[in-house]
């Protein structure tokens, strides 16, 4: 741009327009995040007033069923690296030691643990987690400190976004107790899951938006209520049901003929 006596070295104009166009970017921003906090609350309340009766036959039956407390703090890294004590129905032993990770035969369930642990019916109390703002109904799947410091740079990015209970990664791996190397499920989830989730994670993060999040709370009731297998495009995000692959037939022998047997 030339520039004469009296101009200024900048176009007022493009100036101004960029500005606009920020703010209009945070305010679609802040209009969002409101957005979805009201959600989050609808739906969380909503839930728990749905569920009330059957939280409360839960609570009746851990008490019946085992001794201890009945909720379980896990210990996760929250919101921007604050501590959440993400809440869960207890479906283990009082005193049980071991790895962090389940699988679907867990020596260390209780007789009732074991159903919690395979209907997700122990994360119901997650939803308090939601009501009081240390979680959302959708976002990242929060992890113990430990993982997160194998790949801090990669969270440094996640944790920008408030964890949930529900997400990418937890419907791709909806059935991760199953798949994992029960004689060394650390070391294998560190090798091959959590590479896949932080790759879903980061891009929730970068693409979330209330539309991504009412696809995936529908697809989440799909596959809580309809035992549907949800699949999950690692690239994009789309979602759809999983679809099994169809056994090749195998071409069934002619049977054998006598010798001398005419052909019919």
């Amino acid at each position: 741009m030339r520039q004469t006596f009296g101009e200024p070295l900048v176009d007022r104009h493009r100036v101004a327009a960029a500005h606009a166009a920020t703010d209009l970017a945070r305010r679609a921003g802040g209009a969002d995040a409101v957005l979805k906090r009201t959600l989050d609350i609808a739906v969380a309340a909503a839930i728990l007033l749905l569920l009330l009766p059957v939280a409360v036959l839960l609570a009746v039956a851990i008490k019946v069923d085992s001794r201890g407390p009945l909720l379980f703090r896990c210990r996760r890294v929250g919101f921007r690296g604050s501590e959440l004590n993400m809440l869960k129905l207890r479906k283990m032993h009082v005193g049980a030691d071991g790895p962090a990770l389940t699988v679907a035969d867990d020596e260390r369930f209780t007789r009732l643990g074991k159903f919690l642990a395979s209907s997700k019916l122990d994360e119901l109390p997650q939803l308090w987690n939601v009501v009081r703002g240390h979680m959302s109904l959708v976002g990242p799947r929060p992890e113990a400190p430990e993982l997160v410091a194998l790949r801090a740079d990669d969270y440094s990015v996640i944790l920008g976004v408030r964890p949930g209970i529900t997400g990418l990664s937890q419907l791709a791996f909806v059935k991760e107790a199953s798949i994992l190397d029960s004689d060394d499920r650390m070391a294998d989830y560190v090798r091959r899951v959590q590479p896949q989730k932080i790759q879903l994670d980061r891009l929730y993060a970068a693409n979330r938006s209330i539309g991504m999040d009412l696809r995936i709370l529908v697809w989440t009731a799909a596959a809580v209520l309809c035992r549907q297998e949800v699949a999950v495009h690692r690239g994009t995000g789309r979602l759809g049901l999983r679809r099994r692959p169809v056994p090749a037939e195998v071409p069934s022998a002619s049977p054998s003929r006598t010798p001398g047997e005419a052909a019919s």
